[in-house]
């Protein structure tokens, strides 16, 4: 596993952090978008939920992620404007909370042939207000590199353990659907764009 930021303090920084899964694309996926199983192995999060009643992740749908106490307990509502199952998801940040005036994310997934996958966390955000932008840069830029390195470590062990027939049944159910789902997820889809930055 590994992460890397660019950002020279003044533009907008960009960050990757990969990471290898003991489970296969069809079941991170699925995991990693399960609104009622997040607060299982995010260490980010202290609440997640989707909007609107969905009980579904889905292209175009919201949600609600807020952060832990110590980071503030900041909020996040994003959109997913891509969706293809089990390979890419991403989203973009609606609400405008604390210090945040953008912020894009994009999740991508390879299966390796041996049971496990690797995971790629790629985002983007701009920070605010713009005449400190030179200082929050480089330090939230750290912070979400350090907490995304966190969050996939997190997502790792968490397959490491023993996993139900249910789950691996519902991940393979996901595998066989994903077709479907391919023609929404816009120039995404194809493997060479990431969200644009808001």
């Amino acid at each position: 596993m590994f992460g890397k930021i660019r950002n020279d303090g003044t533009s907008m920084p960009r960050g990757s952090v990969t990471a290898t899964i003991p489970a296969t694309s069809a079941e991170v996926f699925r995991l990693l978008h399960d609104y009622s199983r997040r607060l299982e192995w995010d260490t980010l999060l202290q609440n997640a939920r989707l909007c609107d009643d969905l009980t579904e992740a889905g292209l175009h749908a919201t949600s609600v992620c807020t952060g832990r106490w110590y980071l503030g307990g900041i909020a996040l509502k994003t959109e997913y404007v891509s969706f293809n199952a089990p390979h890419v998801a991403a989203v973009k940040m609606l609400n405008r909370p604390p210090f945040f005036e953008t912020f894009a994310a994009t999740i991508r997934h390879h299966d390796l042939g041996d049971g496990s996958s690797s995971v790629e966390y790629k985002y983007n955000f701009t920070a605010r207000p713009r005449w400190l932008r030179w200082l929050l840069h480089p330090v939230m830029g750290c912070l979400f590199r350090w907490e995304t390195r966190k969050r996939l470590g997190a997502l790792r062990r968490w397959f490491s353990q023993p996993r139900s027939g249910k789950m691996r049944a519902n991940a393979d159910g996901l595998a066989e659907q994903s077709h479907a789902l391919e023609p929404a997820a816009g120039p995404v889809s194809n493997g060479k764009s990431s969200p644009p930055a808001q």
